[in-house]
């Protein structure tokens, strides 16, 4: 049988199967939208806290007025104590606190450091980081402002004491999330991470669905066939399918949710080459070893959340167990994510890179050999056949 023959029998296989084309189709087009909805305003703004003032001075309520007017909290209540402030948190209504301690004015005038308390629901971190970060800035703002009044009473010239009131001055410029947002940061991985997962379902759903066909006794086009060349034609096909998305991601996405796109495309291309190949025999891995095609599904959403925080670009790495780390470099996305993000969004050359484009060809060729050997196990048990399916 002919190599057309074949790619024929592959691509009817895939376009006449209604879980395999809305996986493809649906999964990364819906996804594409859903995911970064909710993040669509970048920064949380304007959470909400209770303030205990258990000062009541004219300056102390300077400082209320201060953390009201920043863009990252919003005075929601005052409370009259510090018990009935965490009973606003702990019920939901406010997402932090602040405590101005007594004798704070009268501290803050006599040159003493005097102690702010301030707490948000770190179940959310963005949340938290908000809150902590604006009730940092205005009471930062209030402290800087007594010492230059104290330095300008001690005769020392205005414009002076408001340059020289710190021995240090931080100036922080992001350089690779220039908007310091969710969108920026998460989602260029992510996509790649709904690439990988979309994919090695498809392929599995193909090869499950297969397995179950030689299970009842029936035969089918990919037993007649030898398995590298189903593997070669497999693998093609899919990853003539997937350009497209993969285009539509790092393309009309990428410019439609303003992320940094730097990356050659003659860069991405080669990298994006061994990952949907690695992902694609992986998949035919796993689609000869389940037992049910549904199988495929369940194992693959399963393993997304862990991959995502395994991978490093969440969570720190240097706080990832080594054994996971380890267990993670088998997975395509891990080196694709750390590639994709280093080109696209860091400007990296593909020389800084060639590790992981290496990391995703072993891949390609460790687990189409096994995919290979699977298959022929496959073979050599199977049934005479007696038509092509």
């Amino acid at each position: 049988m002919s190599w057309r023959s074949l790619f024929k029998f592959e691509l009817r296989a895939i376009f006449t199967n209604p879980s395999i084309l809305f996986t493809i189709f649906g999964g990364v087009l819906i996804y594409s939208f859903l995911y970064p909805l909710p993040y669509s305003n970048q920064l949380p703004r304007n959470q909400l806290i209770a303030v205990v003032n258990l000062d009541q001075t004219q300056l102390s309520r300077e400082l209320e007025r201060m953390v009201d007017a920043t863009p990252q909290v919003q005075i929601a209540a005052r409370a009259h104590s510090l018990g009935e402030a965490k009973a606003l948190v702990n019920n939901g209504q406010v997402d932090g606190l602040l405590v101005i301690p007594q004798h704070f004015n009268r501290d803050l005038l006599l040159g003493k450091s005097p102690t702010l308390a301030y707490a948000g629901d770190a179940a959310y971190f963005l949340v938290y980081g908000t809150i902590a970060e604006g009730l940092a800035t205005a009471g930062g703002t209030l402290s800087a402002k007594a010492k230059v009044s104290r330095m300008v009473m001690s005769g020392d010239n205005l414009v002076l004491a408001s340059q020289h009131y710190t021995a240090i001055k931080t100036s922080a410029q992001p350089v690779f999330n220039p908007t310091m947002g969710y969108v920026n940061y998460v989602v260029p991985a992510v996509f790649v991470l709904i690439l990988h997962q979309t994919l090695l379902i498809a392929v599995g759903l193909l090869g499950g669905g297969q397995n179950e066909h030689y299970r009842e006794g029936k035969s089918g086009y990919w037993l007649h066939y030898p398995a590298w060349q189903v593997l070669v034609v497999r693998g093609i096909s899919f990853t003539l399918i997937y350009l497209p998305l993969v285009m539509y991601y790092f393309g009309f996405s990428f410019r439609y949710y303003n992320i940094n796109r730097l990356a050659e495309i003659s860069d991405l291309l080669a990298m994006v080459l061994p990952f949907l190949f690695a992902v694609i025999f992986l998949g035919m891995i796993l689609g000869q070893w389940v037992s049910r095609r549904e199988l495929v599904t369940v194992m693959v959403l399963l393993s997304s959340l862990p991959i995502v925080f395994a991978t490093g670009f969440i969570w720190p790495i240097e706080a990832i167990p080594a054994p996971i780390t380890a267990l993670v470099q088998l997975v395509p996305s891990t080196p694709a994510i750390n590639a994709f993000l280093r080109l696209n969004q860091m400007g990296a050359s593909f020389d800084q890179v060639i590790g992981y484009w290496v990391q995703l060809w072993l891949q390609v060729v460790i687990y189409g050999a096994i995919a290979v050997w699977l298959m022929l196990k496959v073979k050599r048990r199977a049934r005479p056949a007696v038509k092509v399916r």
